[in-house]
């Protein structure tokens, strides 16, 4: 069983709160199969349909501040770290003054209220994590929510759904740097190059490529330009294992 070895420097893992945990990588996913060696899944708009509650929180919040988030804004802000969302809100709102913590506070707030009403499963999503836990393929979250949130929303995705999970405030760059793809793959002890990562957003897509993992995009909220090395489906319906193990080889 591996020991985590997390990316970056001492200081960013200290200002990230982490800390040692273990994995469990399944035994029944040699790294000579032709099968993926991990497939790393984003979690808002990729998994659940949380991206309507992320509208719901950042609109209540330009109101508070008496202002409307910009639709160009909000498909901007769609697979981005708080720090860089709460940067986009302030400047759509003409008010860069604010206080980005205070912001990022009063949204992860109303967001774990919202979280906690339930979560829905994006179109096919439950099904395609199940069969490649039933493979016995090892499984990443890879998020750039906060561990707050998602320790909420395991509830809905099952603590047991995943093999390592990589929250937006335990790494030291967030999407679209590549730092929190390459950490699932070192979590999981595996070869980026072997997994496939699962993404809906322009910036989490460019998180994976860079990292150097094969890419299925499937778009929710923002709609993705064609990409080299991305292919696309509509919905998760149409993605199976036999898919996830193509795109190792395109």
């Amino acid at each position: 069983m591996p020991q985590i070895t997390p990316i970056g420097d001492g200081a960013g893992r200290a200002r990230a709160g982490w800390q040692d945990r273990r994995v469990r990588v399944p035994k029944e996913a040699p790294l000579n199969s032709p099968r993926p060696a991990a497939v790393l899944f984003d979690m808002d708009g990729t998994l659940v349909d949380s991206e309507k509650l992320w509208d719901v929180a950042l609109q209540e919040l330009a109101a508070v501040y008496g202002g409307t988030l910009s639709d160009e804004a909000r498909r901007a802000i769609v697979g981005t770290g708080m720090a860089d969302a709460m940067r986009i809100v302030h400047d759509d709102l003409g008010q860069p003054e604010r206080d980005p913590q205070a912001s990022a506070d009063w949204i992860s707030a109303r967001i774990l209220d919202l979280f906690r009403t339930g979560l829905r499963w994006r179109p096919g999503a439950l099904a395609l994590l199940r069969a490649v836990r039933t493979a016995g393929i090892p499984t990443a979250l890879v998020t750039s929510s906060g561990r707050s949130l998602v320790e909420v929303a395991l509830d809905t995705l099952g603590r047991d759904s995943f093999d390592a999970v990589v929250c937006g405030d335990e790494v030291g760059e967030a999407k679209p740097h590549p730092e929190p793809y390459l950490t699932a793959a070192r979590l999981l002890d595996v070869p980026i190059g072997r997994c496939v990562a699962i993404e809906d957003s322009p910036t989490g897509v460019a998180s994976a490529l860079a990292a150097g993992a094969a890419v299925l995009a499937v778009p929710a909220e923002v709609p993705l330009p064609p990409t080299d090395g991305v292919h696309q489906v509509e919905s998760l319906t149409a993605a199976d294992l036999e898919l996830l193990a193509a795109l190792l080889h395109r």
